[in-house]
């Protein structure tokens, strides 16, 4: 069973360095590094899907006229 989902983006990238490492090392049996690569895959992806699902807002503050501030969020369009 994958538990791959269970884990944090931390984890999962953490997981993956070590995977990358191994793989480099070139000392793997030929199943070794087939299985290597796949969980690497796998871990890759959920990264992957971790990141598509933040939803980060850059805000900016915004000093007004009448000399108050408000926080905004960020738009780059003027």
């Amino acid at each position: 069973m994958d538990f791959t989902t269970e884990l944090s983006y931390e984890q999962a990238l953490a997981e993956l360095e070590d995977i990358v490492a191994q793989l480099e090392g070139g000392t793997l049996a030929l199943d070794e590094t087939v299985a290597l690569y796949q969980r690497g895959r796998n871990l890759a992806a959920h990264c992957q899907r971790l990141l598509d699902g933040v939803d980060l807002k850059v805000r900016q503050l915004v000093a007004s006229l009448d000399g108050k501030n408000s926080v905004v969020d960020f738009s780059v369009e003027g």
